[in-house]
């Protein structure tokens, strides 16, 4: 299964596992839920389900209900809602306890913290660990290549870098926030306050945040399905 398909389908088992939905509502929550999804069409969701229905992780239900769908190429048809089997949860469980390397992955770590509140708390620790490592490798990357672009590139170029590089950096000082927040929860103390917490993230280590309480439109995308975990 590609990566991308695996990302939705832990998203739909995730979803469903809240309450059995019909197409065109759990379309709508994964665009909330998932920045990475937000143009997810029909065309990418049914397959999805039809084929998570074949694996017996999901089972459908008619009722007499009729609605109309976005799309004028169908017309009506029968609203079908799916909800988990048995195996379905079983399944989505297994997808919960992952905290190997592509837990770790931008699109797959998003999803992941999604589901944190679902998830036990050596997991979790597993993975934002993980992540911080994947990050920290990330960034020595980025440096060296700042350093060589400063003699190779224009001022624009280089600033473009730049930006990628703080943003990288920010996530990491996050990280630590929510790292050091799980060991304080763990060992029963309270965390020290470090200008932020894991419930607002817009808060960096250095005591900075976001004026007006707006996040911050060039933060990391986990932010977005951290917080659509939290509303639900």
């Amino acid at each position: 299964m590609g990566r991308r398909s695996g990302v939705l389908e832990f998203a739909v088992l995730g979803l469903l596992h809240d309450a059995p939905m019909h197409g065109y509502e759990l379309r709508k929550r994964l665009n909330i839920l998932l920045g990475t999804f937000r143009a997810l069409s029909y065309g990418t969701l049914y397959p999805c389900l039809k084929n998570l229905v074949a694996q017996g992780f999901l089972v459908e239900d008619n009722p007499d209900v009729e609605y109309v769908p976005a799309t004028a190429l169908n017309g009506k048809r029968s609203k079908i809602v799916y909800r988990l089997s048995a195996e379905g949860k079983q399944r989505f469980e297994e997808l919960l306890a992952d905290s190997g390397p592509d837990a770790w992955e931008d699109e797959h770590f998003g999803v992941h913290f999604a589901f944190f509140g679902q998830t036990d708390r050596a997991v979790r620790m597993r993975v934002l660990e993980g992540r911080r490592s994947r990050l920290e490798e990330r960034l020595e990357r980025m440096r060296n290549s700042l350093a060589r672009a400063r003699e190779r590139f224009d001022d624009y170029t280089v600033e473009l870098q730049r930006h990628g590089l703080e943003s990288v950096e920010r996530e990491v000082r996050w990280l630590n926030e929510l790292i050091e927040t799980e060991r304080s929860n763990r060992t029963g103390r309270t965390g020290p306050d470090t200008g932020g917490t894991a419930a607002d993230p817009r808060k960096t280590s250095d005591g900075r945040g976001q004026e007006g309480g707006s996040p911050d439109p060039s933060g990391p995308p986990y932010d977005r399905p951290g917080r659509s975990a939290q509303e639900r």
